[in-house]
């Protein structure tokens, strides 16, 4: 067999996996995930009563009001800083990832501090998921004990019983994956959605 033949066949044979697996397979998912899960296939938008987009269900979150839930802190401020005072440059690289600092970093031990003396003075008893980042810094879920934890000072704030908290709480709480993976968790920004809805 000549070689012209076998480059031939070798060029083809190139040519049609990459059709395959660059053009055809992609265009199938992006379809089948469209049909099957649109939801997620769009970037899990949450929306709010005016059906305005306001989030997404999968990054977290800042809420620094006292009339809302607040989320789990971060370190890169959830990508959220002013376009004109942007030192760190976050914007423009659309960073996102925990500061992999040391536990024994001073820095690190000073926001842990500062941040547990914020959430006392506010009445808050601490917990691990308001005081520590995630590993992303961008999860949108706190556990259930720290929603709790907060709710004296929504509900003085909102004028609301404690028991309407806590039920909004449970019927906000994502349980665990399949029953048994992680842990249940509630979406912060679900949360201060359904709080928004009892109107105070």
């Amino acid at each position: 067999m000549s070689f012209a033949r076998e480059a031939s066949r070798a060029i083809r044979s190139t040519l049609v996996l990459w059709v395959i697996t660059a053009l055809i397979y992609p265009l199938v998912m992006v379809a089948v995930a469209q049909i099957a899960f649109p939801f997620q296939a769009n970037g899990s938008i949450i929306t709010n009563a005016q059906g305005q987009p306001v989030g997404s269900a999968l990054i977290g979150q800042p809420f620094t009001s006292d009339r809302y839930f607040s989320s789990r802190p971060s370190t890169t401020s959830y990508s959220t800083a002013e376009p004109t005072k942007d030192e760190s440059v976050m914007l423009k690289t659309g960073v996102s990832g925990a500061s992999n600092l040391a536990p024994s970093n001073p820095d690190l031990l000073q926001r842990v501090q500062e941040t547990t003396a914020q959430l006392k003075q506010s009445g808050i008893k601490p917990t691990a998921d308001l005081v520590y980042t995630s590993g992303s810094s961008l999860d949108p879920h706190i556990t259930p004990e720290a929603a709790r934890a907060q709710i004296t000072r929504v509900a003085t704030v909102r004028e609301l019983q404690p028991n309407q908290l806590e039920d909004l709480i449970n019927q906000n709480t994502d349980s665990r994956f399949l029953g048994i993976f992680g842990e249940p968790g509630v979406n912060v920004l679900k949360l201060n959605l359904a709080l928004d809805t009892l109107g105070r």
